[in-house]
């Protein structure tokens, strides 16, 4: 279980914003932060880490004090066993595959887990390559491997494939719920991308302007959540029973068409709680 209080006068392009959230993240969880940009979210993942100092307010973890202002303890970031992957990946380019993954580990700890790792990733063949050669995806998926090479219990992830192309990225968020899975991991993600934490998450923490709106289930969240609740797609074929074949980013679903009959080639909006069901 990870209870946290925080409380940070943050700084942003609109002037100084007031952050103060109080939430309960059950272990073994996928969880996603959800807001707008400059609504707090990557600040929380870096004051869980040990990377930003709170102003005020409290870290369990486990029954662990990580942070108590109250008590001045603060531990540093190597002692809270945490894996973050950051948005950069923060890779080191003279070093390859490998040798990245490797440099997570203590010199005492055993090396077996590497190949695991290369194997679970499906980074085995390329173990040898220096990062600079590598594509995004691929890159993405070093950085998921370090970040959990010493098997820490929490895995932060700051919208690690905001930057990948859709068919990547459904790819990586099948090895995100894998990795997750495997390694019985409490896993807190940040993203903007409805439809990714609809398929990977179990809860949503709605941010916005460094305060907590709710915390619910994706389906409930995106069913009741209005305009970002929604993905476009366009309808590739009708068929006689009044079915249309959309294809929503890179998949197709089959919907029941509406009463005012739509037209091949024309847009149409799902709410994310509906596809959600078709799922």
């Amino acid at each position: 279980m990870i209870s946290f209080s925080l409380q940070k006068t943050l700084h942003t392009a609109e002037g100084e914003m007031q952050l103060q959230v109080n939430a309960q993240v059950e272990k073994g969880k996928f969880v996603s932060l959800y807001g707008a940009s400059g609504a707090g979210k990557t600040s929380i993942l870096r004051m869980l880490a040990g990377f930003m100092k709170p102003d005020n307010g409290f870290i369990n973890v486990n029954n662990a004090v990580w942070y108590d202002a109250s008590r001045e303890r603060d531990l540093a970031p190597q002692q809270r066993k945490i894996g973050f992957v950051f948005q950069d990946y923060a890779l080191f380019p003279n070093m390859n595959v490998r040798e990245n993954i490797l440099f997570a580990l203590d010199k005492n700890e055993p090396r077996n887990i590497v190949d695991e790792l290369l194997e679970v990733t499906g980074l085995t063949n390329l173990a040898t390559r220096k990062i600079q050669t590598l594509s995004g995806g691929q890159q993405q998926r070093v950085a998921l491997a370090r970040a959990i090479a010493k098997k820490p219990p929490i895995l932060l992830l700051d919208e690690p494939l905001s930057a990948i192309d859709n068919l990547m990225r459904e790819q990586l968020q099948d090895t995100l719920k894998e990795i997750h899975q495997r390694y019985a991991l409490t896993t807190i993600l940040v993203s903007h991308n409805p439809r990714e934490i609809i398929k990977l998450s179990d809860i949503v923490i709605h941010l916005e302007q460094g305060r907590f709106r709710q915390q619910t289930t994706p389906a409930l969240f995106f069913q009741n959540g209005g305009e970002a609740s929604k993905i476009t797609g366009n309808i590739i074929s009708i068929d006689k029973n009044g079915h249309a074949v959309v294809l929503i980013e890179n998949r197709l679903v089959s919907l029941p068409v509406a009463e005012e009959r739509p037209a091949v080639n024309d847009k149409v909006e799902i709410s994310c709680g509906d596809l959600k069901k078709l799922s």
